[in-house]
């Protein structure tokens, strides 16, 4: 008997995947995303957040962007006021990524908002929403993966991997990512 294989020859994202725009806005943000986000050559940070509400993202007052940034679709992106993006930061947002108010985003960190079904032959592309609420941080290197909710202040610490929503105040740390202390903030 022979078991199923992967056949990625059958492999077709226009069944299971929508990138919401066509393929001239999706070309023009490629070369603008490829130009001023993740080009290490232009540092300046306060043209972005217009370069991205002129392709359809929500984006509040005080957001910073920092260098090497890359955003997969900036018309699936709400950011909220005050927050900030750091260096090689990847937003993979292949589905709707809510960022909030006084959020940080440390540099080298992934969110990952796709992902294939591995147990279907033809391999299918499937996406889920990701919510980072009010305050929270994502830390250097770490990896936030689809469907999670990092709620109210919590913490991702630097190099963790959350894979399953995240409570309010709480600090989350490893791989998978565990919480290991609440987080208590200071006047």
């Amino acid at each position: 008997m022979t078991r199923p294989t992967v056949d990625l020859s059958r492999f077709d994202n226009s069944k299971s995947f929508d990138p919401g725009a066509g393929f001239v806005k999706r070309t023009l943000w490629y070369f603008t995303n490829a130009l001023f986000f993740l080009n290490p050559l232009f540092p300046f940070r306060s043209p972005k957040p217009a370069l991205l509400r002129l392709f359809g993202a929500q984006v509040g007052r005080g957001v910073v962007i920092h260098p090497g940034v890359n955003i997969k679709f900036p018309w699936k992106l709400r950011i909220g006021d005050h927050s900030w993006i750091g260096q090689r930061a990847w937003l993979d947002n292949l589905d709707t990524l809510t960022i909030g108010n006084n959020v940080v985003i440390s540099q080298g960190a992934v969110i990952i908002q796709g992902s294939h079904d591995y147990k279907k032959v033809d391999y299918p592309t499937y996406t889920k929403p990701v919510v980072l609420e009010d305050g929270c941080w994502v830390g250097a290197g770490a990896i936030v993966t689809l469907g999670v909710t990092m709620k109210s202040h919590s913490v991702l610490a630097a190099g963790s991997m959350a894979s399953k929503d995240l409570e309010a105040y709480m600090v989350y740390q490893g791989n998978p990512a565990v919480a290991v202390r609440e987080r208590v903030i200071s006047m």
